[in-house]
């Protein structure tokens, strides 16, 4: 009896145990385990590879930010902040001993001033706080001697600092008045200022009623380079020139771009004799469809050469080559993301890798050895090493979360919309026979963004519940040309809604999907687009429409969008007829039939909480099925662990009420 008891216990462990370790789909509560590799930068001796990790902490519902540095081979992982809270802008020093990054002081250490600068031994030890700045940090850059820091900082905010904590009433004269994650803004500028290590002195090297942004040190140390928009009125355009400074001698300053549109994100070449830049293709106040082109400056003529002319996509990150003749970029390209290297003077291009993934977060140290993150489908974000041009994976954060999980069955497709466009799109299904299921056309937002072969984990978990999910790349999406991203100027809900549609109808005619069960979502302009999807459409049974709006009137003056609406549509009151066309789901909504769940965060200043609110209260007003979810003290992304689960186990519910 004890014998066949014990072997019933065996038995029972034994399947517990495999229960335990059999593979599932990726679900919501999987955001706990799922981590988080960010920025890559190499030593300069090449010897070691600093990035960061984050991972969410279900005790204390929040995320946290380690940081570790990896050996150049992948052999040796070294843990480096274990107690230091959510380090961020790490940096190695110039002679590769220590380790910069900013963190928040404790209480005692004077909290109140923000973020500081820490140095710590990368050996080892305790970080130390270097800097004690009045002020919040936007930036700095070691200068290559070790000797000094580049900061730029913004003013000191006086409004907080009564004693009762009190802060004084906003009082508000600017054009653009509000940011999300930032709030409502006030005067306060930015500023370039030089910090000794020696002797810890700051040295303001730039004043005035103008901001700058994104300086950095000649190679040399002679020069600073920024960016600044020193027209008339900065907050009714989005030019911004580039700028530098003789820190060498009289502090003179050198304006060396005159665009009208954007430059920004200038980088000195190794030589000093050039400046790399991104500049906007257009010259409008304001063009929200624009991508970067790839230029380099002659720092002494002036003279500025387009080196990517003949690739209409955009760039997204590059880094100079020693040999001053060559930049290595990332180019975005229907929903790939590859490493391009550019002749500096044939103004030529050639791919380095050809990958159906993303590379991202690109860098390189002095000698040229480049890092860089890859993703594909399959696989988050882990770093690879570039070996001359090889991309060599380096990291395996992922492995045993992977380990774990049934692999999503994943495959691009193109379908064709009603006016013969061609659309690329991306298909998630539990495995590769599924046939005549329900789908949910997942949107992403932008418009100005591209859905691409990088690991996505929201469609993967709608997929690992049972549902076919598409993303569609409609016009108004990156990664297919300047025409494509601006062909909905002025259109809102035209052109996108009929891709939208077209990538359905041909997932219904390959037997993909059951056409009596159809579902659309989005978060920020994929909720808009599922506002007017619905309002176009009304085979949808079940949509969530995340973080969007439909009674346009209702933004101006209420998000951060001021400027874009009085460029591209006119003040409402002066073009009335294009504001009702683009608001025709609040105006349809008698004619909508779709059952739907709206979602808002509290603090949203991108697409504020009026929009899922107006369009909630309006579908209870017709007797439409709908539901209100608001998270409390959020801006435009969820930063809180538990709500991302909540919100994707409220979609799963939300369509299997309505789907299956």
């Amino acid at each position: 009896m004890k014998k066949s008891f014990l072997l019933i216990s065996l038995l029972c462990s034994v399947t517990l145990i495999f229960a335990q370790q059999a593979p599932h789909f990726i679900s919501p509560s999987d955001v706990y385990s799922l981590k988080q590799v960010k920025d890559p930068t190499v030593s300069p001796d090449g010897k070691w590879i600093l990035y960061g990790v984050s991972k969410a902490d279900s005790i204390k519902d929040a995320f946290s930010t380690k940081l570790f540095m990896v050996s150049w081979d992948g052999v040796e992982t070294v843990s480096l902040t274990e107690q230091t809270k959510n380090p961020s802008s790490y940096a190695w020093s110039p002679d590769g001993k220590y380790i910069s990054f900013m963190a928040s002081p404790s209480k005692e250490e004077k909290e109140d001033h923000g973020n500081q600068l820490f140095l710590m031994d990368r050996r080892g030890g305790e970080p130390v706080q270097l800097t004690d700045i009045h002020g919040e940090i936007q930036s700095y850059d070691w200068k290559k001697d070790g000797k000094q820091i580049l900061f730029v900082v913004k003013d000191p905010n006086m409004a907080d600092t009564a004693k009762s904590k009190i802060r004084k009433p906003y009082a508000i004269d600017r054009y653009h008045f509000k940011q999300d994650y930032e709030g409502y803004l006030d005067n306060r500028k930015s500023h370039v200022y030089l910090f000794d290590l020696a002797s810890k002195k700051l040295d303001t090297l730039t004043k005035g009623t103008y901001d700058e942004a994104s300086a950095s040190f000649s190679p040399d140390g002679n020069s600073v380079v920024y960016v600044s928009n020193i027209t008339e009125s900065p907050d009714r355009n989005t030019n911004t020139d580039i700028f530098v400074i003789d820190v060498k001698n009289n502090r003179s300053v050198k304006q060396i771009t005159t665009h009208k549109g954007g430059d920004f994100s200038p980088k000195f070449s190794p030589n000093n004799e050039s400046i790399a830049f991104f500049k906007s293709i257009s010259g409008d106040a304001y063009n929200a469809y624009d991508q970067p082109q790839l230029c380099v400056a002659n720092v002494k003529t002036g003279d500025i050469e387009v080196i990517s002319s003949s690739l209409d996509r955009p760039i997204t990150t590059f880094t100079w080559a020693p040999d001053n003749k060559h930049i290595y970029a990332l180019v975005e390209d229907d929903r790939k993301q590859n490493i391009y290297s550019f002749d500096v003077h044939a103004k030529t291009n050639s791919l380095v890798t050809n990958a159906e993934a993303v590379f991202s977060d690109l860098s390189a140290n002095d000698l040229g050895q480049m890092v860089v993150l890859y993703s594909d489908p399959h696989t988050p974000n882990e770093i690879y090493a570039l070996d001359g041009e090889t991309p060599r994976k380096v990291t395996k954060v992922h492995d045993e979360f992977l380990a774990g999980l049934k692999s999503i069955y994943v495959k691009g497709f193109k379908s064709i919309s009603s006016d013969k466009t061609i659309v690329s799109g991306i298909l998630y299904l539990p495995d590769s026979v599924s046939r005549n299921m329900p789908l949910v056309l997942f949107i992403h937002g932008g418009p100005v963004a591209q859905d691409d072969y990088s690991f996505d984990e929201s469609r993967q978990i709608l997929a690992g519940a049972g549902f076919a999910v598409a993303a569609v790349n409609y016009r108004g999406s990156s990664g297919r040309g300047f025409a494509f991203t601006k062909s909905i100027y002025a259109d809102w809900g035209n052109k996108e809604v009929k891709d939208i549609i077209g990538a359905a109808n041909y997932l219904i005619k390959e037997g993909i999907a059951d056409s009596s069960k159809l579902a659309i979502a989005g978060w920020s302009y994929g909720g808009i687009l599922t506002d007017y999807t619905i309002a176009t459409d009304k085979r949808f049974k079940a949509a969530v429409s995340g973080a969007g709006s439909a009674f346009q009137f209702a933004m101006y003056g209420s998000d951060q969008y001021v400027l874009q609406y009085d460029e591209e549509l006119g003040a409402p009151w002066k073009n009335v007829k294009k504001w009702i066309d683009i608001s025709y789901p609040f105006f349809k909504v008698d004619q909508i039939k779709t059952p739907t769940l709206f979602m808002a965060s509290q603090n949203d200043f991108n697409v504020p909480v009026i929009g899922a609110e107006q369009m909630y209260q309006a579908f209870k007003h017709a007797g439409i099925p709908t539901e209100l979810v608001i998270y409390p003290g959020q801006n435009h992304g969820l930063s809180i662990p538990s709500y991302l689960v909540y919100r994707f186990q409220r979609h799963i519910d939300w369509f299997e009420k309505y789907l299956k």
